[in-house]
């Protein structure tokens, strides 16, 4: 059975019970007034000569009830007024279609939540954003700029800028006015129309990094225009190149070369590989209750991040948990037939151990296979897990439509129940837990 859901107005940190209450005191108070009045007028001129009473109340009701029933209408028009007052004094402060209590819900309750730094690129990341963004407003997207495909790609080549493809995928994820903010960032114009297949977000942002002057500026302003819940970053300000080694020996370049790789892939790198990262994305992740990284393509959008020396020594030094999201299909390209242990043995052979305190893995392998899809679920070697330094947490989180991805509302209530879990406990042993059965 599930547990009653109270109205949003009614949890901790809304700032309106307790002027509720206040208001309900004083009410109380002048309504004490008002009847002592109003006794003095009964004794006066007795109670058949205070004729409007018998017209709200009714004629020959006893006392206390007619004292109930002129309490009810009371409270009712205190609550009519009460609201009124309400909608009449914020509501030009509102977007239009959204309720009062919505805003109220979002900017009280939302920012008392955690700290939340997210680390990936791709859809991978935009996913997780899009179901983490109910529990806190205190989100950053750490975003890669190694994208070197598609719209961005030929931003980037012709402007000079950094690739905004992902960092527009994560702030339709977070804006408040998704999904038609989504629509809007997508949307890709005509082949024909002078601007073929650049999606409008990303010429958005490149016309923003031309009127402030600068990418990181350009993204930070964007997050406020377009309302988003958190922040995006960029992961440095220098579009990356990203190179892949593959076990032949052979080189690839390139993000987009590196995700077709047709032989297994041995080591990644960036480049420049001194590259400084975003001293504001430093920040949010030594101030954070959680460090995500992931889910995403390993090779193309997760370790790139990774790779940039300054995220590693804030990795290592943020006091918050950090937690590896393990995908939840194997990628032909990059980790065709991959299993979870081997997303973080090829995790640890590039950034090291002792960064990741928990890895969240899927256990549901019955969802729905897309057409023409050549991946397969990600198996749990639990021995061979067992073998590495972190914590282990099986939890169903796929989409039961689309076995190639995470279902966000599953992924970001496992990771909110695993930060709660952590700040009171902080457990740090090495063990493989798995959610106990259900009763039937």
């Amino acid at each position: 059975m599930r547990g009653i859901r109270l109205p949003r107005w009614l949890y901790p940190g809304m700032h309106i019970k307790r002027w509720l209450l206040l208001a309900f005191v004083g009410i109380t108070i002048l309504g004490l007034g008002a009847a002592i009045f109003l006794v003095d007028l009964y004794r006066r001129f007795g109670a058949d000569n205070i004729p409007i009473v018998f017209w709200l109340t009714g004629a020959g009701l006893e006392r206390p009830i007619r004292a109930v029933i002129v309490g009810i209408m009371g409270l009712l028009l205190t609550g009519i007024g009460v609201w009124g007052l309400m909608r009449s004094v914020v509501s030009p402060f509102v977007a239009r279609g959204d309720s009062v209590l919505e805003v109220l819900y979002t900017k009280r309750y939302l920012a008392r939540g955690p700290r939340i730094v997210a680390i990936g690129g791709g859809t991978g990341l935009s996913t997780l954003l899009r179901g983490l963004k109910g529990y806190s407003a205190n989100i950053t997207a750490v975003v890669a700029v190694a994208d070197d495909g598609g719209s961005s790609g030929r931003l980037r080549q012709q402007l000079g800028i950094v690739p905004p493809g992902d960092i527009r995928n994560c702030i339709a994820a977070l804006a408040d006015a998704e999904p038609l903010m989504t629509q809007l960032m997508q949307y890709r114009f005509p082949p024909g129309s002078g601007l073929d297949e650049h999606a409008f977000g990303n010429l958005f942002i490149a016309a923003m990094t031309a009127v402030t002057g600068d990418f990181e500026e350009a993204v930070r302003e964007s997050n406020r225009v377009l309302a988003v819940r958190g922040q995006v970053l960029p992961a440095t300000s220098v579009p990356l190149n990203l190179s892949a080694r593959l076990v032949s020996g052979r080189r690839l370049d390139g993000q987009v070369g590196i995700g077709h790789a047709e032989e297994p892939i041995e080591r990644v790198f960036i480049e420049p590989p001194d590259v400084r990262a975003n001293p504001e994305a430093l920040e949010r992740i030594l101030e954070a209750d959680m460090v995500v990284i992931g889910p995403g393509s390993l090779y193309s959008s997760v370790l790139p991040n990774l790779l940039i020396s300054d995220i590693r020594d804030a990795l290592d030094a943020a006091p918050g948990m950090r937690v590896y999201v393990c995908n939840v299909a194997t990628q032909p390209g990059e980790t065709g037939s991959f299993s979870a242990a081997e997303h973080l043995e090829a995790l640890f052979e590039h950034i090291g151990e002792g960064l990741i305190d928990y890895v969240l893995v899927n256990r549901n392998r019955h969802a729905r296979q897309p057409e023409g899809w050549l991946g397969e679920p990600v198996q749990i070697d639990e021995r061979r897990l067992e073998g590495l330094p972190v914590v282990v947490i099986e939890e169903d989180l796929v989409d039961v439509a689309n076995a190639h991805r995470h279902d966000p509302a599953k992924l970001a209530a496992a990771l909110v129940r695993l930060q709660q879990e952590d700040r009171l406990e902080r457990p740090r042993q090495r063990r493989l837990r798995r959610p106990a059965a259900s009763a039937s």
